[in-house]
Parts: C-alpha cells; structure tokens; sequence
C-alpha cells in the first residue's frame, strides 16, 4: 500500500536538537519543545520525499517514568499522531524506547501497510529493522539534526535509502532553550468542597487549607506561563494529572504535612489541584 510513516525517537530530538543549538546536549528540563511545529517540518520532509504518497501517520518514541508527561499528552492529542512509550530506570536511561521503533516499522512493513518510511534517530540498533523493511520494499529516509554527520551511526546512515538533514534555523523553530527562573504564576485557589479527610485531626481545617493552597502554588511556581493552557488541556482531557505535576504535588504536600498523606488526604489534594487549575483565567473572560 503506497503510505509513509514518521517515526522519531524524542531522545535524540532533544539530545542533538540542544547540540545543533548550544553546541553540547542540555537537560531535557531545560529545554522546550515546539510539537505544532516539528509535526509541521515532518509532514512537510515525508512530502517532499514522495509527493503522490498520503501519510499513514508519524509515531512519537519517549521514555516515561509514571505516566504520560503533559508534553506527551499534548502530543497524544495531535491528529496524526501515534505517542509510543517505553520506560525509564532509576538511573534515567530509556527502556524499551528503541525496541519499540523496530517492532512498528517492521511489523508495517511486513504488512505491506507502508511504502516509504522516515526516520529520526541517530541509534545504531535501528540499522537492522532498516534492513529488514527495505527487504518488504520500503524505501527508507533518514533524517538527522544539524550536525548529523557526526551524531548519526555511520552504518544507519549507509543503509538508508536517503539521508536528510535538518539545519540549526529549523531546529530553533521547534526547540528552544528556557530561560533560568521563570516567572511565578499567579494562582487564585480553589477551596476543597469535600469533607475535612480524617486523618487530618492534629489540624484545623484552616490549616489544611493553608497547607493545600502552598502546595498548589509551589507545584506551579516552576512552570513557564506558556505551560499553562497545555496543563488545563491535559486536565480538560484526562480524568489524571500528567506525571510531572502529580509528583510534584504529593511531594511537596507530604513535605509541608511532615508526614505520609492518606489515599483521602491524595484524593483531596488532586480534585483541588485539578479545581485551580482549570480556574485559571476563567475570571479574566
């Protein structure tokens, strides 16, 4: 069937996109990724590549520890999108990540499903499947970042079909470097409507209150302005709260409790969490 898919491996948009921009890899924390924008540069390259060939769809490969970030579900609520995620140990390392790009180009190809795949990746281990799908009769396009000469195995590069490359003024268009200390979001907090949790007998409601509302703003005091609109989406469309921001909550709340919360104390704190969030900006309109 005449259909191209796009399959990036996240890790090493971040890893050589803050090399092509800084000239050495930078935390992914520290970095900010335009997703409108590189899913834009990936249809149109796949376009290019074969003109009379729709797209099947691109498929995102990332890492997560508990659960979707709000970055992977901002991608998983993208039309054309396919969000696959592997694992992450203890000592950061990505688990499974790989292993799943290989499975799904071969698996379509084997299906006959595509005709023409592009791939974003630098990692060595994906040269096999590229092998492999071209034996289905896939053509396959490799594209890197600037430079990719040298972050790209040498032995992927020679069994692509064709090998592109994405230069530093396009990289700066999707990803972008945060600045330090971003400033403090403005919360106005939402009372809990639930009864006072029980366990909570050493406090007065008051308190409870009070420790809540610090929480709530400690767990968005690190958060760009910009980040907002993607957390109320997340919230908007998942009954959870994406990965990062739930951690950060339970931590900081058991902290300022000085103990362990209970699951209604946990309850508690995600429903106001969830309230003030979804709040913000809704005076303004």
């Amino acid at each position: 069937m005449k259909r191209h898919a796009i399959f990036v491996d996240a890790g090493y948009v971040f890893a050589q996109g803050s090399v092509s921009l800084l000239g050495l890899k930078t935390p992914r924390t520290q970095l900010k990724l335009d997703e409108a924008e590189i899913i834009l540069q990936l249809k149109s390259l796949a376009l290019g590549q074969s003109t009379d060939v729709p797209l099947l769809r691109i498929y995102w490969y990332d890492g997560a520890r508990n659960g979707p970030t709000i970055d992977h579900l901002a991608l998983a609520n993208m039309q054309d999108v396919k969000l696959r995620l592997g694992s992450i140990n203890s000592v950061g390392e990505q688990k499974e990540v790989d292993s799943l790009l290989v499975t799904d180009l071969i698996d379509l190809a084997r299906n006959q499903s595509i005709c023409d795949a592009t791939v974003v990746t630098a990692d060595s281990d994906v040269r096999v499947a590229v092998q492999i799908a071209q034996t289905f009769g896939v053509r396959v396009h490799l594209v890197g970042l600037e430079p990719s000469r040298v972050s790209q195995s040498s032995s992927l590069r020679q069994e692509a079909d064709t090998v592109h490359e994405i230069a530093k003024a396009d990289v700066s268009k999707f990803l972008r470097v945060l600045p330090s200390g971003p400033p403090k979001i403005a919360v106005d907090f939402v009372k809990p409507v639930t009864a006072q949790p029980k366990a909570s007998v050493s406090k007065s409601e008051k308190t409870i209150d009070q420790i809540m509302e610090e929480a709530v703003q400690k767990t968005l005091s690190p958060s760009a302005s910009e980040d907002i609109p993607r957390l109320k989406a997340a919230l908007e469309t998942s009954s959870g709260i994406p990965m990062e921001y739930d951690r950060r909550l339970l931590g900081t709340c058991r902290t300022l409790l000085q103990r362990d919360l209970t699951g209604d104390e946990r309850r508690t704190m995600r429903s106001v969490f969830r309230g003030t969030v979804l709040a913000l900006g809704t005076s303004e309109k």
